[in-house]
């Protein structure tokens, strides 16, 4: 038979923090914060831990492990605080984080599902670009998604995914897509903002705009559209406090466009809005 050893009284704080499975530091760092009170030091001046001690602190950890905040620990070791109250404001929070878990897994998946980086956008544009082919997209098409989506928010993004629906459907507008790109950008070379030339890319620029329009409609994608207002604009409401409004994205966002570029986009807006009153 083994004799029986008797446990110490007191222990040394590094036996403390390896019997709690913490380090010397934290316990020091409690002591700091008023957590666990000083305990009485030996004659080495060293300080020595008892029986009340390592219960206190056995406590601590258990509490940590689930998450409750230092400050909340000390009010329930200090009765000053509703222990029940802590708890709740300890469940929303768990909560939020298990939301916030859901979300970004719900993102990987459609990651992983899109095979590029389409996944990282919201759901709503995910799921409404995920019929197109591989490659169907471009890279421009995704920046592009990414800036509205920010500014606009994701229903906004899902409108306009309607426009690269399109484009990826119909290679003869796809082509005078990428001339028009061609045209707006030789603007930044130089051009006068006077010069002829803009007025012309600006009037193409519309005419293609409202032929995108026309395809849209005609593939049913108008339709599609009320329908996405109709389920999720009430849904997304939320989403607006994470945005910036169009103002603060014109300030805040850089840009590299010419003064020509910058005119040929507001006569294209004056072109199409002219169009969308005089349908009305």
């Amino acid at each position: 038979m083994h004799p029986f050893i008797a446990p110490p009284r007191q222990v040394k704080i590094g036996d403390a923090a390896a019997f709690a499975d913490t380090t010397p530091r934290a316990i020091r760092h409690y002591h700091e914060i008023g957590l666990l009170p000083e305990p009485e030091r030996g004659g080495d001046g060293r300080r020595r831990y008892g029986y009340n001690d390592m219960i206190r602190l056995l406590w601590i950890r258990k509490m940590t492990a689930v998450g409750i905040s230092l400050d909340d620990m000390r009010a329930a070791f200090d009765e000053a605080g509703d222990i029940e109250e802590i708890l709740n404001r300890l469940e929303e929070t768990l909560a939020a984080r298990e939301a916030e878990i859901k979300r970004r897994r719900a993102a990987v998946q459609r990651l992983l599902a899109a095979g590029s980086p389409l996944g990282l956008l919201s759901e709503l544009v995910t799921n409404r670009l995920g019929h197109l082919p591989p490659g169907a997209l471009r890279p421009s098409d995704l920046e592009a998604l990414l800036l509205t989506e920010r500014v606009f928010g994701p229903l906004g993004a899902a409108v306009q995914a309607g426009v690269f629906i399109v484009l990826a459907t119909h290679p003869d507008l796809r082509a005078e897509d990428d001339r028009l790109d061609a045209a707006e950008a030789a603007l930044d070379d130089g051009v006068d903002p006077d010069d002829p030339r803009v007025e012309e890319v600006a009037v193409r620029r519309c005419a293609h705009h409202m032929a995108l329009e026309r395809a849209g409609e005609a593939a049913g994608l108008d339709a599609e559209e009320e329908q996405l207002f109709e389920i999720y604009d009430a849904d997304l409401k939320g989403e607006e406090d994470k945005r910036m409004s169009v103002c603060e994205a014109i300030t805040k966002m850089p840009y590299d466009f010419s003064p020509a570029r910058m005119r040929c986009v507001e006569l294209t807006a004056q072109l199409l809005a002219d169009a969308l009153s005089a349908d009305c």
